[in-house]
């Protein structure tokens, strides 16, 4: 397999900065706390991500996934729903709407999303790090891949106990119940598995 050629970062960083900053802006001028909150476990993620893309040098349609993820979940907590549309809960934003009503949540959507491409993430990471005995790249069996989709399941339940932390320091979240945690886990896991099958079908072809 070549090498990746290198990320093309600075349209990336211009990206992240430029939502950053209205999410910021919109939080404040909301006065919601509760994205305050996940605005500082957004910019740490930025560092670790940053730190790891130093480290492995991650593809840029990787780096742009996660970007469109990091986006997605600031226009989730902040962006008001048109008058009309159905939701879920106390807050009429986008984390609530109902794309299709009691059965289909942008929640879940972004949480199948953003695990999947946590699992890219993954197989990008074991790629790099091993390789067979005879020193060719590895290949992504289905041991190797369900390895990479635990992980991605496991970013997933790290995600519910910072959810889980905000509910117990921030009076009046949108995070949800326990049906609410139990679908953003199998939403996880949907998209892990998804993500897996991709890695697998364009490695093969």
């Amino acid at each position: 397999m070549p090498p990746a050629p290198p990320a093309k970062l600075l349209p990336v960083i211009l990206f992240n900065a430029a939502y950053m900053m209205a999410a910021i802006t919109g939080a404040i001028v909301q006065g919601n706390r509760e994205f305050i909150f996940y605005i500082v476990v957004m910019v740490i993620l930025i560092g670790v991500m940053s730190t790891v893309h130093r480290r492995v040098r991650l593809t840029t349609p990787l780096l742009w996934a996660f970007s469109v993820w990091g986006l997605a979940h600031m226009a989730g907590g902040l962006c008001p729903l048109p008058s009309g549309w159905p939701y879920n809960g106390d807050q009429a934003v986008l984390y609530s709407w109902w794309i299709v009503p009691q059965w289909l949540k942008y929640d879940q959507i972004v949480h199948a999303y953003g695990f999947g491409v946590t699992t890219g993430l993954c197989w990008h990471l074991l790629s790099k790090a091993l390789r067979q005995p005879d020193g060719s790249a590895v290949r992504p069996t289905f041991g190797m891949l369900t390895l990479c989709a635990a992980g991605g399941m496991g970013f997933g339940a790290l995600n519910e106990v910072i959810e889980f932390i905000a509910v117990l320091t921030i009076p009046n979240t949108n995070v949800g119940g326990y049906e609410n945690t139990g679908w953003d886990l199998v939403s996880n896991l949907i998209g892990t598995v998804i993500a897996a099958v991709i890695i697998r079908c364009r490695v093969s072809r």
